[in-house]
């Protein structure tokens, strides 16, 4: 049955699979409001973001738009700052990094202001929704309810409470429409006359709340650092009712004596939208003209034609029972009695991609969609060092492939200003952007140099953009990316010089992400010539460029100038006398064994320079990497370690670190060592909350079950032994545009289909022997 030969059989065997597979169905549930903000369930169609708390006699309703920034266009480049650049590169050749760092300081960061201030900007919470509730039989001193159950339908993308007071059940739905893009939520009552409540809206600041008519509107203009005059944005609120009455005051709605109530949220920014006001008026009339059920159903539809491409199971295993905060206390006592929670984690991972962006927005931030303040932690910026790129790992093979397009848009519009960095502070061809960005496109280093010199953002972003060709094998894609991938690897061979003790050509100044090592004279510093990650990042660059160049017929000159300089890098890991990658091209110690980021492994992941069958010493060496560095680690970085032992081919260790990110935890500090953990709506804990954590943890469970970065397919490299009894899985990707569905049984592939557009031949690794086979037409 594994042979192409039986195809029928083989779709009725996975059709009846995943109808067993699915019939429990994949919700967040609990049976009790939230209490904190970490324990709201997050709703969100791209664009509109809403997080409910469902409480009995108030509820609060965190709003946002995935384009509602503080900030502003700016150009903080210092246009003088290359003149400091020979005498940088003298000292460091000098072995006086840490002289080199204070010239950097003083002459070669941004100017003005830059990430921690207003003309760079922060994604903002949009503003809180509050609904007061009045129950007949009942005293506003106290409510007696019972019976309640809260829940978020990933199937659906649709939350839900129900509870009873005073012999009465009410009911809550909330959804943020894929139809008509808008917010809704529904109230009802199960007997006549019993909904009185009133609505009002708020933002903490630079927000105004008016009643027009029969609408609540909140309006206001946010800082751009400069005259104050930053984005405007407009949230409109209606309400149609069933029975009651309604009315107004100068800020509130109200509704007394109804049996159903729903409630219609429009908003939106300026934010390339210069008539957002008179959209948000179109949206909301368009679905207040819309029955409930048939915008329902349409939010659905279009939902689940994302959401169905992928069905996993890893099992029978599952505790359904509990409420999902107490089923991840019992996991974490007793994971091997849970692998439906992985399910759930893995596909809550697919469920917030779709729900956090839309192709023609923005990409998700730090925080996704979702913020409840004005000074969201780190700006809910788009951090260039791990942190976006972690946001979209798992979108092409967890089969979202065109939610990567926000991502490459907002690249590609960073290219005129990255131009301008380039020579500003390089005098190099090309474009470059450093450590953050935002959507006014920011491409200037940092205010600081231990970390915002690092220049291997744009690099990094190259891969991205260039895995969706990969998995796609679209050449009009790889046309429209191509003057990005040429641009930035014009600025990388433009900067290269040579290293007097190796004679390799590398980056000067040079760092990696936000670690530091001590100097032979005690001194501490984090600058410094050729650092690990931007080697193996323009080492794949470079490659990549030189194959977009041969499929596409040009620069044939460039491509053998690249070609003749990748024998002049570093190689893609340099071991050190204790057995271990280097981070620096130097052996330097570092101030920090268990530093949180290891970016001096990305040559293991996302890049496929080092791998167990083509780099065994490496593979080794990055092993001793990932022992020395530790489990431990903010959430995003131990989940960047679930990739980096998937790769590795050890399961086990993969899962134990699943496990560790899967913690649960109340913590909301800001972070930067230890810490990790899941809270109660299974968002990510930096802490505090961050969302890469959620998607580089499902990438992990992805990297566990297929791997296609080696010229093949490989089925189940890394499934650990808590996996193995049997399983199944429809719709993951593969490089090369290839749709795999497998099922196993004691660790073994037991049936599998591969399909593609067209019928043509695969290598496919299958329980340890590499075959070549005909996929099977979609």
């Amino acid at each position: 049955m594994t042979r192409r030969f039986f195809p029928s059989l083989i779709t009725l065997l996975f059709l009846t699979n995943l109808c067993l597979a699915q019939q429990q169905p994949l919700k967040l549930w609990y049976d009790k409001p939230a209490q904190v903000w970490e324990e709201t369930l997050p709703l969100g169609n791209g664009r509109l973001g809403m997080m409910p708390d469902g409480g009995v006699t108030n509820e609060n309703i965190v709003l946002n738009d995935i384009t509602l920034w503080s900030g502003a266009p700016q150009d903080a480049n210092n246009y003088d700052a290359y003149k400091a650049l020979p005498q940088i590169r003298k000292l460091l050749v000098e072995g006086k990094n840490d002289e080199a760092q204070q010239l950097i300081n003083k002459d070669f960061v941004c100017k003005g202001k830059g990430g921690g201030s207003v003309p760079f900007g922060c994604y903002q919470v949009l503003g809180n929704l509050s609904i007061n509730f009045k129950y007949n039989g009942s005293d506003s001193a106290g409510v007696n309810f019972k019976n309640y159950e809260r829940e978020l339908s990933l199937n659906k993308a649709i939350a839900k409470c129900t509870y009873q007071v005073n012999g009465v059940t009410f009911t809550r739905e909330y959804f943020t429409s894929f139809g008509n893009d808008v917010s809704i939520i529904k109230l009802t009552a199960d007997k006549p006359g019993q909904l009185n409540c009133n609505i009002s809206i708020s933002r903490p600041e630079r927000g105004t709340a008016t009643v027009n008519g029969d609408e609540l509107e909140l309006s206001g203009q946010l800082d751009n650092g400069f005259d104050g005059k930053g984005m405007q944005y407009l949230a409109r609120v209606k309400a149609k009712l069933k029975g009651g009455t309604f009315s107004t005051s100068s800020n509130t709605l109200g509704i007394k004596g109804a049996t159903e109530a729903i409630i219609y949220i429009s908003a939106g920014t300026d934010f390339k939208e210069k008539s957002f006001k008179q959209k948000t008026t179109a949206i909301l009339n368009a679905a207040l003209k819309t029955p409930y059920a048939t915008e329902k159903q349409h939010h659905i539809t279009n939902y689940q034609k994302l959401f169905n491409r992928v069905n996993l199971s890893l099992g029978t295993t599952n505790n359904i029972k509990e409420t999902t905060d107490k089923r991840l206390v019992s996991f974490h006592k007793d994971p091997s009695a849970d692998n439906g929670l992985a399910v759930l984690f893995f596909q809550y991972g697919r469920y917030l991609s779709i729900c956090s962006t839309r192709v023609g927005l923005l990409p998700p931030n730090l925080q996704g969609l979702w913020a409840n303040q004005i000074q969201t932690p780190w700006n809910g910026d788009y951090h260039l060092d791990i942190n976006v790129q972690m946001n979209h790992w798992p979108l092409e093979v967890a089969n979202l492939s065109e939610l990567n397009l926000p991502l490459v848009e907002l690249v590609r519009g960073m290219i005129k200003n990255g131009e301008k960095t380039a020579k500003a502070y390089y005098n190099a061809d090309g474009w470059v952007a450093h450590v953050i960005t935002n959507p006014w496109h920011f491409t200037e280093p940092g205010e600081e140099a231990s970390w915002g010199i690092s220049k291997s953002g744009s690099g990094w972003l190259c891969n991205n953009i260039w895995e969706h060709y990969t998995f796609t094998n679209d050449k009009k894609y790889l046309l429209s990316i191509y003057p990005i991938l040429k641009g930035s690897a014009a600025f990388y061979n433009s900067i290269l010089v040579k290293d007097p003790k190796t004679g390799w050509q590398v980056t000067s100044p040079s760092s990696s992400p936000e670690n530091s090592f001590y100097m032979p004279n005690g001194k501490t510093s984090a600058i410094c010539m050729g650092a690990t990650v931007d080697n193996q990042i323009i080492r794949e660059l470079f490659n990549n460029l030189i194959t977009a160049s041969k499929i596409l017929g040009k620069d044939e000159a460039f491509r053998n100038e690249l070609s003749s300089k990748l024998k002049e890098l570093p190689p893609a890991g340099v071991v050190s006398k204790d057995g271990r990658i280097q981070e620096w091209l130097e052996d330097y110690r570092e101030t920090e064994l268990q530093h949180r980021h290891i970016a001096h492994l990305y040559g293991l992941y996302p890049a496929p320079l080092i791998t167990p069958d083509k780099t065994p010493a490496l593979a080794e060496a990055a092993k001793k990497t990932l022992d020395v560095r530790g489990d431990d680690g903010p959430g995003w970085s131990i989940a960047y370690k679930i990739l980096f032992w998937a790769r590795l081919h050890d399961g086990n260790r993969a899962y134990k670190l699943y496990t560790d990110l899967m913690k649960p935890t109340l913590r909301t500090d800001i972070n930067y060592g230890s810490g990790g953990g899941i809270y109660a709506n299974l968002l990510d804990a930096g802490p505090p909350f961050q969302i890469d954590g959620n998607f580089g943890g499902a990438a992990g469970i992805c990297e566990m079950l297929i791997q296609s970065h080696e010229g093949y397919i490989d089925l189940l490299p890394a499934i650990p032994d808590a996996w193995k009894s049997h399983g199944l899985v429809k719709g993951l990707r593969a490089r090369g545009n290839f749709t795999v569905d497998m099922q196993w049984k004691n660790g073994k592939i037991t049936s599998y289909r591969v399909t593609s557009s067209s019928p043509r031949k695969v290598k496919i690794m299958i329980n340890g022997v590499l075959k070549e086979i005909m996929a099977i037409k979609a």
